[in-house]
């Protein structure tokens, strides 16, 4: 860690009713990075996960908004640092692996390093390893590459991706949102096995599998939408073009054997699929150019912000 005594380093945690394990928590961060600041931001908690964070020497900030996104937006806004660690409230992710992370930050002169989770089956269920390969499969598919572990909530960011991330999402999507930044802005990262351990007995998960789950598929397929939109409205537009020859051509093959339109509201119908299939496809060309637009504003945002490497020297 010699490497990194000269980076102001915080690790922000964001909580709800994490009374039972949080005093680990910051125990655990505390001895593996000594120097590091520790920012316990609370999201309404209602047992006593704000004075065992304080009793133990945490800032904790609090934030009304519910929700893990909104809580991720605030620490992204307000914490200053040169190095950002981000880890749950639960006691999962190791700490002791938080220098090695650090460490491979530095040397790999990267942007982010995601600790995927390594787990046996108490900590990680079958159901929700089989979500996270199923999602994981989705965003490779749609943006051409992925990480192994889009949901892990342990990863270590430079200042400049933290203050160039466009936070939006509300709640346990935000992982998926920040993946996929990740990807679409190509910012250089890695992926480093880190253990993943059962909650303490009595501690509650806040994940709802299937409420939560659709959530991270339609946050998937929302942004899939803005930053791929010629594809996502140009896959539209042939799927209305493939209605309209199905309904469309045995009205126009009975119309040139006979010269009438027997089913008015069928060729209607294949009329206006055509017209609409149109429309997508103008509205995917136009969204296209909007999308690089943005896409260079946010990399000169990015640019803004001066690399780990300039801040070293």
């Amino acid at each position: 860690m010699a490497q990194a005594e000269s980076y102001r380093i915080a690790v922000i945690i964001p909580c709800y009713n994490e009374a039972l394990a949080i005093g680990q928590v910051i125990t655990d961060f505390r001895k593996a990075l000594p120097t590091a600041d520790i920012y316990i931001f609370d999201n309404n908690s209602t047992d006593d996960t704000v004075r065992i964070a304080v009793e133990q020497g945490a800032t904790v900030r609090q934030v009304a908004l519910q929700g893990k996104g909104n809580v991720v937006h605030r620490m992204f806004a307000d914490v200053q640092a040169d190095i950002y660690i981000m880890a749950d409230g639960d006691a999962t992710y190791d700490a002791a692996s938080a220098p090695a992370l650090v460490e491979r930050l530095l040397e790999d002169h990267l942007d982010i390093v995601v600790g995927t989770r390594v787990a046996d089956e108490s900590a990680f269920p079958p159901g929700h390893r089989f979500g996270n390969w199923l999602f994981n499969k989705i965003v490779t598919h749609l943006f051409g590459v992925g990480l192994k572990d889009i949901f892990s909530g342990y990863r270590v960011m430079s200042h400049r991706f933290v203050k160039s991330f466009p936070a939006e999402s509300a709640g346990f999507n935000t992982e998926t949102e920040m993946s996929i930044h990740i990807l679409e802005m190509r910012i250089p990262y890695a992926e480093v096995p880190t253990p993943y351990y059962t909650r303490p007995e009595g501690s509650v998960s806040k994940l709802n599998t299937y409420r939560d789950g659709f959530l991270i598929l339609m946050t998937i397929l929302s942004v899939f939408r803005h930053v791929r939109p010629l594809i996502f409205f140009g896959g539209l537009a042939a799927l209305l073009f493939i209605a309209m020859v199905v309904l469309g051509i045995p009205v126009i093959l009975h119309f040139m054997e006979y010269g009438t339109v027997p089913r008015l509201p069928t060729a209607i119908l294949a009329t206006g699929l055509g017209i609409m299939s149109g429309i997508s496809l103008t509205c995917g060309l136009i969204l296209s150019g909007v999308a690089r637009v943005i896409r260079e504003a946010k990399r000169m945002r990015y640019l803004m912000f001066t690399s780990l490497t300039s801040r070293s020297g």
